[in-house]
């Protein structure tokens, strides 16, 4: 998903690589749900990835054009929305070998840090909290544009991807193989595709 579903329409665009329009996108902005996803990817048996999402979720974001440091980031996301695609393997998630749904219902980013590296790059740091354990990761987020949308919504669309060990948040679940090595990687790789809606 980008930042909208380019099926129902072609919207007036501004080119991600005009630098100078990214001023004009200063604003605070709600993500749109319908048209961002939240992924992640894990190691499994040693051989294969498996992928999964989480589908229910709110963020804001507070963009500053001309200085990017100063731009802001927060994300709530519902840990029981989880979806690899296998009803069985999903519950296992929710349970308290993994994420403790009924524990810990959500997961939370809250940025402390942005930068621009240049071009359409940018990268932003923040806490993740999940089971109740907060630490530092960083995001590397590339600006994919900005459009006005047939219902006249000014949007703007990031891709990003992170990268964290699942055991630094207390997720140590695991299964050794008769083969050698464990079930699940301890490395997960997240990726995000996020279109947000600039708020009136």
């Amino acid at each position: 998903m980008g930042i909208f579903n380019r099926k129902d329409s072609t919207p007036e665009t501004t080119p991600a690589q005009d630098g100078a329009a990214l001023a004009g996108l200063t604003g605070d902005y709600t993500i749109d749900p319908a048209h961002t996803s939240i992924g992640f990817t894990a190691r499994h048996a040693m051989v294969t990835n498996v992928k999964g999402s989480f589908t229910e979720f709110t963020g804001t974001l507070h963009l500053d054009g001309e200085n990017p440091a100063n731009s802001t980031a927060s994300l709530d996301v519902k840990m029981d929305s989880i979806d690899t695609g296998n009803a069985d393997r999903d519950t296992h998630l929710k349970s308290a070998d993994f994420f403790k749904t009924d524990e810990f219902p959500t997961m939370t980013f809250r940025s402390t840090k942005a930068e621009s590296l240049g071009g359409d790059d940018y990268r932003i740091t923040g806490d993740l909290s999940i089971l109740g354990t907060t630490k530092p990761i960083t995001i590397d987020l590339e600006f994919n544009g900005s459009a006005k949308d047939p219902f006249g919504n000014d949007r703007v669309g990031f891709e990003g991807k992170s990268e964290l060990l699942r055991s630094e948040w207390g997720l140590t679940w695991n299964a050794a193989l008769e083969t050698g090595g464990v079930l699940i990687s301890d490395k997960i790789k997240l990726s995000f595709d996020v279109s947000a809606i600039k708020n009136a």
